[in-house]
């Protein structure tokens, strides 16, 4: 089972975007059977088959062994994965441009979290080492300091990026996110 599944089909999507299919999912966290599922949902093995067998379709769900029990063969399932991410490219951006020339636009924050996702997504997480880190914090600066702020971040990245910009060694993507958390204009605590 994997970690993390990067939905890129619509199908996929479609899929899973049932409440029926989620608790089914949700069940099959550990391999069972359609009948062992429809007993915790209080649901019929046939509607439960039903989902699993769309489910699989969709790739969201393995079958991982069966079992013969009173002369029936019965399958026996599990999820792909412990989580699913959506591309956000099965919805797209209405409107369809993209402000990347706006690094303090918001539409470049989303085409930014979108291209991270990507890129986690299509890293082989069966390599030994995947060398990361994710730090994440508040600081609170206040409506005069905004400016002084931005560009001292901006100083800090650009003095890693001038160090360590390199063309030897293992490629890093850094990304940095700062968006207003609580936002309120210009007032205070």
């Amino acid at each position: 089972m994997r970690d993390v599944l990067y939905l890129e089909q619509i199908e996929q999507a479609e899929a899973l975007l049932k409440p029926q299919r989620i608790e089914v999912l949700r069940q099959l966290a550990e391999p069972r059977t359609c009948t062992e599922v429809a007993a915790v949902l209080d649901q019929t093995p046939q509607r439960v088959y039903y989902h699993v067998k769309r489910l699989v379709e969709a790739g969201l769900v393995e079958q991982v062994s069966e079992r013969r029990v009173r002369g029936i063969t019965e399958g026996i399932y599990q999820a792909s994965a412990r989580s699913y991410w959506l591309s956000p490219g099965l919805v797209g951006r209405i409107g369809g441009l993209r402000r990347r020339q706006d690094e303090l636009s918001l539409g470049y924050l989303l085409d930014l979290m979108e291209e991270v996702q990507a890129d986690i997504a299509a890293l082989d997480r069966t390599a030994p080492e995947l060398p990361s880190i994710g730090v994440s914090g508040e600081v609170h600066v206040s409506p005069e300091r905004r400016q002084e702020f931005l560009a001292d971040l901006r100083t800090m990245l650009q003095d890693l990026f001038t160090r360590y910009g390199g063309a030897e060694g293992d490629a890093f993507k850094l990304v940095v996110a700062c968006y207003p958390h609580h936002f309120r204009g210009d007032d205070h605590d």
